[in-house]
């Protein structure tokens, strides 16, 4: 981390998080240092952190949460990590998406801002098995009434989630009678070793189903996603064509994604 007098609380917090995870732990001293901040300001930090459930204060510093492989975080409580860096993503992933597409949205936070992205790209088929993705392109319609090339949305049904997402063999049922262009997915976790993951296992078949239904697959992922491995894998990085992410993912790790997905795109610098 570098010395930033000028950093945004959220920015401050996103570089603290990231240290906690690499390192294994900080110190208050080292990171009022580092950040050229005062102390009372990591100890608000480390507080907002910690309410978030990300991160477990200590005496003089903070470690990270370990959390079981099965458990599943509610919307709102992901809603409120990385939300920048989900914009921003959101962003680059819309970018993606022509006029007249027939795509899926998973469920998940990124999914949702990448919705709020695709309101103005006209003639969409929208599959998905998120009430909020859903909710989303509903009150657009509803406050625009009907707009000329308006997205055409269809909502499985199924068991909700924590995630809001709709699983189980009634959405299987209709996502395996469906076709789409391009998938974007949200994910609970991704490794090299577990591929893609997640603690719900019936939210593991759903999106099996939605990737063997679609002709390309992006993942949309921020960089805290890399490494957690959630209760059940449904596929491996090499079924990915593309993956969506954000700035703070390391070159290191960059460079092994690229080994195996042929697509990385991230977000807010220049593809080359």
């Amino acid at each position: 981390m570098t010395d930033n007098q000028n950093l945004l609380a959220e920015q401050r917090r996103a570089l603290i998080l990231d240290e906690v995870r690499r390192r294994g732990g900080v110190r208050v001293n080292e990171l009022t240092r580092r950040l050229s901040v005062s102390d009372m300001t990591i100890r608000r930090d480390l507080d907002a952190l910690a309410r978030q459930g990300v991160l477990a204060k200590v005496h003089g510093g903070a470690v990270p949460v370990v959390e079981a492989s099965t458990h599943e975080p509610g919307f709102e409580a992901k809603s409120v990590l990385e939300p920048s860096a989900k914009d921003e993503i959101a962003r680059a992933a819309a970018a993606l998406v022509t006029p007249g597409t027939a795509l899926a949205l998973s469920g998940g936070t990124t999914t949702y801002a990448l919705a709020r992205h695709l309101l103005d790209v006209p003639d969409l088929t929208v599959v998905t098995n998120s009430v909020r993705v859903a909710d989303v392109f509903h009150e657009a319609g509803r406050a625009g009434e009907a707009r000329r090339g308006a997205a055409t949305v269809v909502l499985t049904g199924g068991v909700r989630t924590p995630s809001d997402a709709l699983v189980g063999p009634v959405a299987d049922r209709a996502i395996r009678s469906l076709h789409f262009d391009l998938l974007f997915l949200g994910v609970h976790g991704v490794s090299v070793e577990a591929g893609l993951s997640t603690p719900n296992l019936a939210e593991a078949e759903t999106n099996t189903c939605l990737m063997r239904s679609a002709r390309r697959v992006v993942v949309v992922a921020d960089h805290t996603k890399w490494g957690t491995v959630g209760l059940s894998s449904f596929a491996a990085l090499d079924e990915v064509d593309t993956w969506v992410t954000d700035r703070g993912l390391s070159e290191g790790v960059r460079a092994e994604v690229a080994e195996h997905v042929p697509g990385l795109v991230v977000a807010g610098e220049e593809r080359t």
